[in-house]
């Protein structure tokens, strides 16, 4: 779909949603055809004429100043970042650019050294399309430690995160209410959508999703937008059972997002982390060992691993 044709989607998704009653919008007992608020009645609480908003649903206005676009969004009772989309979509629709796969993206030197000190902490590195561009070995143990813990430094073969949700049993088995964390996903990728939607990588991730995940396409035509900046999520991790965590993201720049996991103190979810982070060193020392005795020179020192495993590129 175009950029015109997702702004006017948009505006006639979110005006269905909204009910008359709750606006002190009068009916009059009529019985009405569609739900949710006319085009006229959205237009007389935006304080523009009807033709003009039907004209900007349709595709067919592209000029619409910032001042009406705030009432616009003030009438359909948008939450600060759908308004700011709502301004991306008028934007891309006055001037639209022709489809391009962008470059490769990398983790920045910056990002790296964070993503190093983050060793206690479970955390991965996500690009612009929710792609894994690295992760420390906590945060691949705790997300995806189902997965090869190299993948994710191999640009062809990197896992999605967004694909890991809605199209991996594993992953949907992890979130206790997957509802919950679908729905931020699909809010995340609406935002970026909305402010690349030349980007044809990402325009071809959705369509994946969309014909393989009838989850995923109920929820992309519903248009709600949700920035994931911090959410608590009961999990259950097949190898150190129940616990909650607040995922929280830190953006590392327009395109880059570190995405960590916390718990309470003196909690059992934290107990259940420092039981995860034992299993995994467990593991590698036992892995090192069994190197070690094959070839003492390709021995790998302690804390070593654990850096490589997040190692990022230079920009």
């Amino acid at each position: 779909m175009n950029a015109k044709g997702q702004l006017g989607e948009f505006l006639q998704t979110r005006r269905s949603q909204l009910r008359p009653e709750d606006l002190d919008v009068p009916t009059y007992q009529e019985r009405r055809r569609v739900p949710g608020l006319r085009r006229e009645e959205l237009a007389l609480l935006a304080g523009v004429s009807t033709s003009y908003y039907t004209r900007l649903e349709q595709g067919q206005s592209l000029n619409a100043s910032p001042e009406v676009l705030d009432a616009i969004a003030r009438a359909l009772r948008l939450d600060e970042a759908e308004r700011l989309h709502l301004h991306n979509l008028s934007r891309s629709a006055k001037g639209p650019g022709r489809a391009r796969r962008p470059a490769p993206e990398r983790v920045t030197r910056a990002t790296g050294q964070v993503l190093e000190a983050l060793a206690d902490v479970p955390a991965i590195v996500v690009g612009r399309r929710s792609d894994v561009l690295a992760w420390n070995r906590l945060g691949h143990a705790l997300f995806a430690g189902h997965l090869d813990p190299a993948v994710a430094d191999r640009p062809g073969e990197r896992p999605n995160m967004a694909r890991l949700v809605f199209l991996d049993a594993h992953t949907r088995d992890l979130y206790a209410d997957w509802p919950s964390k679908a729905r931020a996903v699909v809010g995340s990728l609406r935002l970026v959508a909305g402010q690349y939607p030349d980007d044809a990588a990402l325009h071809a991730l959705v369509g994946e999703l969309s014909a393989k995940s009838p989850d995923f396409a109920s929820m992309w035509a519903d248009h709600r937008i949700r920035p994931c900046a911090v959410a608590d999520y009961r999990m259950r991790h097949p190898l150190v059972g129940p616990l909650t965590v607040t995922q929280q993201t830190w953006s590392q720049g327009p395109d880059q997002n570190i995405v960590i996991a916390t718990t309470e103190a003196d909690s059992p979810s934290r107990t259940a982390l420092a039981l995860l982070a034992g299993a995994i060193t467990r593991t590698s020392s036992r892995s090192s060992s069994r190197t070690s005795s094959r070839n003492p020179a390709t021995a790998v020192t302690p804390g070593v691993q654990d850096r490589a495993w997040g190692r990022a590129d230079a920009a």
